[in-house]
């Protein structure tokens, strides 16, 4: 009987051995698609202001920053969410969209991780804080 044992746990053994690895959790961050930018560094953007995001499938990004228009590169593994912002046009706008563009500018390349909150999509920087409030258009 106790070589039964023996056997049957040395069979358990071989087969707990087998097993794959646990996969990483599968992000579902859905980005791709156009979202308005509501928030920029915490102030919200002017009123039927053009800044927004289109996250394409193939992983490039494009947009309006306010005044401009802007391009570049995204990636996501998991929750983790990086923009490599490009460059954008050069032209000149109204002050208040200048400003405006600038903390667009100068939150995307902050940003580490994504998250939905409430159907809005919150792009935040490694401590947490959140740099932009997207809603899709």
């Amino acid at each position: 009987m106790s070589k039964q044992f023996l056997v049957l746990g040395a069979a358990l053994l071989g087969l707990a051995a087998c097993q794959s690895a646990p996969q990483p959790e599968q992000s579902n961050l859905d980005v791709i698609g156009t979202w308005h930018i509501e928030v920029a560094q915490t102030k919200p953007v002017i009123d039927y202001s053009p800044a927004q995001l289109t996250f394409a499938e193939d992983g490039k990004l494009s947009g309006n920053n306010s005044c401009n228009q802007l391009f570049g590169q995204y990636s996501i593994d998991g929750e983790a969410l990086t923009i490599s912002p490009a460059g954008s046009t050069m032209k000149a706008c109204v002050e208040a969209l200048m400003m405006q563009e600038q903390r667009v500018m100068a939150a995307l390349p902050l940003i580490t991780q994504g998250k939905m909150q409430q159907g809005k999509l919150l792009l935040q920087d490694e401590k947490g804080n959140t740099q932009l409030v997207l809603s899709r258009l």
